[in-house]
């Protein structure tokens, strides 16, 4: 199984990228950096998304921290809370829960057929699904939060529309390119949140 990569979240100070981190790491830098009257506006992006979020940064540390959005259930506690639920049907400690699925007969009589039963079936088919697609998905969705990140803080520099059209092509040599002359910070994070850590070209 994967291992859960921690949510992160950047706030940008201006064109200048102040810090990266956990919610609370950028709340609490935010909080600080904000004091200053005469500082830029300051930005926060969720790095999974791309999109700007807003905080209530009022009050004492203790206060931003407990106002703070809550990272969803994992998969335990989610099994958990089904425990309220009919039981009747599925393993909610194992994270098996059961749900209702419309198929047409022809796709019930096949999976009557296969090894293990119905539910076997359709949890192998699902996996393989899951991991065809993975790799597909995660670059359309690491697209996804370069474009809405590129949208709010570099929308009106040059080179912008030609540069979303070379990202959703995936074309990295002219991505590249385009946004060479960007402010560097902007710049870095759109690579980052579009390729990981590899520059793009």
């Amino acid at each position: 199984m994967a291992e859960a990569v921690s949510p992160s979240f950047t706030a940008f100070r201006g064109q200048q990228r102040l810090i990266s981190g956990s919610l609370a790491e950028v709340a609490l830098t935010v909080m600080k950096a904000s004091k200053d009257a005469e500082a830029e506006p300051i930005v926060i992006f969720d790095d999974a998304n791309g999109r700007p979020i807003d905080l209530n940064l009022r009050g004492t540390e203790r206060d931003v921290v407990a106002r703070l959005p809550q990272p969803p259930l994992n998969l335990e506690a989610s099994a958990d809370l089904s425990a309220t639920e009919p039981r009747a049907r599925g393993r909610p400690k194992l994270g098996v829960v059961a749900r209702e699925v419309t198929l047409l007969p022809r796709h019930w009589e096949w999976l009557a057929q296969q090894r293990g039963g119905a539910s076997v079936a359709l949890r192998r088919l699902v996996d393989e699904a899951r991991r065809a697609s993975g790799d597909r998905d995660r670059s359309r969705a690491a697209r996804d939060a370069a474009y809405h990140f590129m949208s709010a803080m570099a929308g009106d520099l040059p080179g912008f529309e030609e540069a979303s059209r070379a990202l959703f092509a995936d074309d990295r040599r002219r991505f590249a390119g385009l946004i060479a002359g960007w402010p560097g910070d902007i710049r870095d994070h759109i690579v980052k949140l579009a390729f990981g850590d590899r520059a793009a070209g």
